[in-house]
């Protein structure tokens, strides 16, 4: 049998609605691997509010975080690690752009930091409730380019951020978040998930052909058009499903991963 990638997005896909991984799940995927197969997980999480899925999978994979921006074996030296950072100008920028623009938080974030401005009245779960004075974002805490900026902000005042950041800083990719919450994501030019995923593939030798992922939203539409096979889970929003190259018959509240993906590997 020829080995498959089988790239996971987490939230939506992999956890249930209550973010939590199903006995299952981990059943079905760890028989995946038992027949060869290689598991990557490939998120917009980043490594803090990931890596307990990861060792919870009890994978050995390299996974990838910022939705591309990092991809790097937890807890372990990987000579494949590769971090895809921004400058910290940036930041500092945006810090500076503050007092001009209703903006209510921004947070930089690596593999092992997290710096903030301040806190948000915001329940998302993403971001901690606390910040230590280690952790106040500013010119001298944060040492080292980041690979990941989030910037809270209405909605009518994303157009022009984007604008401004864009002139000035071309090689850089601004993704707004969904839902309730108004974001938006800086990360490197060309960092997507695919473009995470596809770095994992070649490093195994594995062909686009032989990569299977899952996915919800609209930050998975690179990484599910551009793989072999795509596959949107069934509580997945509509122009996902209207790309994928096959949609779950059950959701991701319903074991909708491991149901298809045990009938798909005939595990």
């Amino acid at each position: 049998m020829t080995q498959k990638l089988i790239a996971l997005d987490l939230d939506g896909t992999t956890l249930n609605n209550q973010s939590k991984i199903t006995s299952e799940t981990a059943r079905v995927l760890k028989k995946a691997e038992d027949a060869g197969n290689l598991v990557a997980i490939a998120t917009g999480r980043p490594n803090r509010i990931s890596v307990n899925y990861y060792h919870q999978l009890k994978l050995n994979s390299p996974m990838v975080n910022f939705n591309g921006g990092l991809i790097h074996v937890p807890d372990q030296v990987w000579a494949g690690e590769r971090d895809s950072t921004i400058p910290r100008d940036l930041v500092f920028d945006v810090l500076k752009m503050k007092r001009d623009l209703p903006i209510q938080m921004i947070a930089a974030e690596g593999k092992n930091f997290l710096f903030a401005d301040q806190l948000a009245d915001l329940d998302i779960g993403f971001f901690p409730t606390q910040l230590t004075s280690e952790q106040i974002l500013n010119e001298q805490s944060l040492t080292t380019d980041p690979t990941s900026l989030t910037i809270f902000l209405d909605n009518k005042d994303q157009v022009y951020v984007k604008q401004v950041l864009g002139a000035k800083y071309p090689n850089i990719e601004m993704n707004s978040w969904g839902g309730e919450v108004n974001a938006l994501e800086i990360v490197h030019h060309g960092i997507n998930k695919y473009a995470g995923v596809r770095y994992v593939a070649d490093y195994f030798n594995i062909a686009d052909r032989d990569i299977i992922a899952f996915g919800d939203e609209v930050n998975d539409l690179d990484m599910l058009t551009n793989v072999g096979w795509g596959v949107a889970m069934a509580n997945a929003v509509p122009n996902v499903k209207a790309i994928a190259n096959d949609v779950t018959t059950l959701t991701n509240d319903q074991n909708g991963l491991a149901d298809y993906l045990s009938h798909y590997l005939s595990l």
